[in-house]
């Protein structure tokens, strides 16, 4: 005697496979925009109050550290009011979007190491090293535009800086 069992289990599950095909709806497929965090090169330039100057600069900003979190290190030289200043400064900064307009807040802080060269009385070029911090308060925008506002304080940091500047990803 032979027993078709097995051919009734089949018939079954290919039976259940069609209802569900013919049932089915159909779906979209959706294309997800995923942007994925990279680093950043920037370029600033701008003036600074006390001492008075015009300043140019670079930084490096590293992809989010964490969920909105970046390290920027840079460095910026400054030249006027017979002093000229190089300013290397290791910021922490978190960006807050500002609904979808691709802008983002900035604020974030850190220490900075400033070298002044200035002439003495006696008419030989100086040397001065300090360190001291600063805090940024900006906006960026998702196509590399931005502005900041730099307040410092201590080890001859300038105490206001307004930049703008352009960063590109990489």
């Amino acid at each position: 005697m032979v027993h078709f069992a097995g051919r009734s289990c089949v018939a079954r599950v290919a039976a259940a496979v069609i209802c569900l095909l013919a049932t089915a709806s159909e779906t979209n497929a959706q294309t997800v925009s995923v942007q994925t965090s990279r680093s950043r090169i920037g370029f600033v330039g701008g003036v600074s109050i006390d001492p008075e100057q015009v300043f140019v600069g670079v930084f490096w900003e590293t992809p989010e550290i964490g969920n909105r979190f970046h390290l920027r290190p840079g460095i910026d030289g400054g030249f006027g009011s017979d002093v000229s200043l190089a300013t290397i400064s290791v910021d922490f900064i978190a960006k807050f979007p500002l609904g979808s307009s691709g802008w983002k807040f900035i604020q974030g802080g850190g220490p900075a190491i400033v070298i002044v060269k200035f002439d003495t009385s006696n008419g030989t070029r100086g040397t001065d090293i300090g360190a001291g911090g600063s805090y940024i308060i900006g906006f960026a925008h998702d196509s590399g535009f931005l502005a900041e506002f730099r307040v410092g304080g201590g080890g001859n940091v300038p105490s206001l800086k307004l930049a703008a500047g352009y960063a590109i990803r990489f």
